[in-house]
This record gives structure tokens, sequence and C-alpha cells, in this order.
């Protein structure tokens, strides 16, 4: 995914200053930066908002790949989950255990999404073929600048893996935002814009030359 975008900025002309990635995007986005990173150690700012940088723990992290790649082979697997997922119900408890509490509109565009077979077919072939272990291995002499959002309630990726893993890093902070949880952007979109924008025009201040 990560060379798929770098090519089509490549083609099309585009560098852009600043990558934004949420949860797998996180991790998508600092691989995009890494492919676009000059021979003087500059790429464009990553900001990951509860960024997923950290595999799975023990056995799960053996199985899950390989039960996402026997549900990806099995005709009609997207077709049996859509069905069964995209009830109201089920949704909201699904984006509950998120940590997140979204509106009715978020609610229903989830039940949209999740009923849309190609997307649930897609989410399923990405987990089947997800290897995060060589960019983590990277991340410690990673050059660019990279800043962490994350919802102090989130229950999908621990906010110590954003910690974590800043600490491992060269230029890495992060921002906690209480109360919110996994879908922080979508609760409180406005709030998380500033910030994005914030911490933005902070990167660019301090590549200023004084």
């Amino acid at each position: 995914m990560a060379q798929d975008v770098a090519a089509l900025c490549a083609q099309e002309g585009w560098n852009p200053a600043v990558i934004v990635g949420h949860s797998a995007g996180g991790a998508v986005a600092l691989d995009i930066a890494n492919q676009m990173m000059s021979p003087r150690g500059h790429a464009p700012l990553v900001i990951g908002i509860n960024a997923a940088l950290g595999e799975f723990p023990g056995i799960a992290g053996l199985l899950f790949p390989l039960m996402a790649k026997a549900l990806a082979a099995v005709p009609f697997t997207a077709r049996l989950f859509s069905g069964a997922s995209a009830n109201p119900e089920r949704i909201k408890a699904l984006i509950a255990s998120t940590g997140s509490e979204l509106n009715q509109q978020g609610l229903d565009l989830y039940r949209r999404l999740v009923a849309d077979r190609d997307h649930v077919d897609g989410t399923l072939l990405m987990m089947a073929q997800w290897k995060l272990q060589p960019l983590l291995d990277q991340l410690g002499t990673y050059p660019g600048t990279v800043r962490f959002i994350v919802g102090e309630k989130d229950a999908t990726v621990p906010p110590t893996v954003s910690l974590g893993v800043a600490q491992k890093m060269q230029d890495a902070t992060v921002t906690n935002l209480p109360e919110l949880g996994h879908l922080a952007h979508e609760e409180r979109p406005k709030e998380v814009a500033v910030l994005i924008t914030e911490l933005f025009k902070q990167h660019e201040a301090a590549q200023r030359p004084n």
C-alpha cells in the first residue's frame, strides 16, 4: 500500500509536507514517508492518530494473520460478514468496543461501511498480508519527525503503544486527548483538525533557518 501511494505521488508530482494516518494508516504513513526520504534525511512530517504500531502479542500474533488468510480465501466470506455485522445494534457495540462514542450519523455511516462487501473483502486481504515487524525494526533509526495523537480511552490500540514507539524514535512526541477513544478524530473532528494544523505549523517553524 505504501509503495502504491508513494508511486502515485511521484507520478503526479506531489510532494506532501505532512502525511496523516489513523490506526493501520499510521504505519502506512510512516512507510510512505520513509520512501520519500531525501539523502539528507528530510521527509514529510508524519502525524499518527492512534497509530497501530504494535504486533499482536503471543499466540494472537500467529493466529490472526492465518485466520485472515483463511477467511479471505473462502468465497462469500465478505458477504456473510457484511450481512451479519450491519445490524445497527452490532455496529453500536462494535464502535463502543473501540472506546469511542459516535453520534447516530456516525453509527449510520459505519453501518454502510460494514455492509460494503468490497470494503470487508479488502480489509481481510490487508490483514492477511500485514507484516509490521520490518517497519518496527527501522523506527529507531528513522530520521524524520513524527507526532502521535492518542485518545486516552482507546480500547483498540493501547495508548502505551504510541508512547513506547515515540521513546524509541529520534524525533517523536505524543499528544494525549483525554476522554477520546480509537476514533478520536470522528468524535471531535474540529478539535483534532486544529491540533493537526498546530503540529504542522510548529514543525514548519522548526524547519526554518534562524
